[in-house]
């Protein structure tokens, strides 16, 4: 399988589970978007606009914490669902009253399938990465919606996600839970391929634990779906779930029986800049006169910031 591709993953699936209507943001994503905006407290960087990819999927209270940022921004809610976008508008919005209590006018948003290109300075991508069949064209979508000088911000799930059910399912014998995540590093590479610049990597694990099998299973779902290739592919009986559930209670309670259920979900960030384009150098180079002056202002403007 190629480092481009998401391993074990089958398309059909994936893009399925993408045409889903969300009516509410699952609660890990709202974590790791906090998290995440956390980090933007290290970038300087000024933004007019910015992009934020599926947020009913990434999370509506991670989008409010960027839009809190950046009060004076212009932001493109990236959509390819009509219901996505009107539960976010819904829940966005604040009665009159209160915007002229706070004095914080309302944010200017623009329900978009992608953004004009090169007018964002800032892409906001909160754990939508891990679920998509072709990663290099979404990439390059944000790569498109960037600005020169501008920046990509985004999670996912890493290959230590769910360790523990996997290895209970391969224990059983029963096909994986869910297809295999991509590596920090190949994401790294894949941002290269795709144009960015001083690409950041880090990753980190977070340890969830659970009270009963029911309550496990009802959390994954709010997360996905099972979208590996070799997954099981028919229906399920009513005996099977009962021995699923007694499965989980035995073999996933830790750090000994009675306590409660364990899973491990690795979560990877990256950031990345989009730099000035760099003319290639032949015995004869065609420059258009536009690349060359958008060339040159960037060029005098980072010696002006150095």
């Amino acid at each position: 399988m190629p480092a481009d591709l998401p391993p074990t993953l089958d398309p059909v699936a994936a893009e399925r589970w993408a045409a889903r209507t969300l009516t509410a943001s699952p609660w890990l994503h709202e974590e790791v978007a906090r998290r995440m905006a956390e980090r933007l407290d290290v970038i300087r960087l000024p933004v007019q606009q910015w992009a934020d990819w599926e947020p009913v999927r990434g999370g509506l209270d991670g989008h409010a914490l960027v839009a809190q940022r950046y009060p004076d921004a212009k932001c493109f809610w990236v959509s390819a669902q009509a219901g996505s976008a009107l539960v976010a508008t819904k829940k966005e919005a604040r009665p009159w009253w209160r915007r002229l209590a706070s004095g914080v006018p309302r944010e200017r948003v623009e329900h978009v399938l992608a953004p004009p290109d090169a007018s964002a300075q800032l892409v906001w991508g909160n754990m939508l990465a891990h679920h998509v069949a072709a990663p290099q064209a979404l990439l390059a979508a944000w790569h498109r919606a960037l600005a020169v000088d501008g920046f990509v911000m985004f999670s996912c799930l890493g290959p230590d996600t769910l360790k523990q059910l996997r290895a209970l399912y391969a224990r059983l014998g029963w096909a994986p839970p869910a297809h295999e995540f991509t590596d920090m590093h190949d994401w790294g590479d894949q941002l290269v391929a795709a144009g960015f610049a001083e690409p950041v990597m880090d990753m980190e694990t977070l340890t969830l634990q659970f009270e009963s099998p029911e309550r496990l299973l009802a959390e994954l779902r709010e997360l996905g779906r099972n979208l590996a290739v070799g997954r099981f592919g028919a229906l399920r009986g009513r005996h099977w779930r009962a021995r699923l559930l007694a499965e989980l209670d035995q073999g996933l309670r830790q750090p000994a029986p009675g306590g409660p259920l364990t899973l491990t979900f690795e979560v990877i960030y990256g950031h990345a800049l989009k730099p000035a384009p760099r003319h290639a150098v032949a015995g004869q180079t065609h420059i258009a006169l536009d690349d060359m002056r958008a060339s040159l202002r960037t060029r005098q403007q980072n010696s002006r910031r150095s």
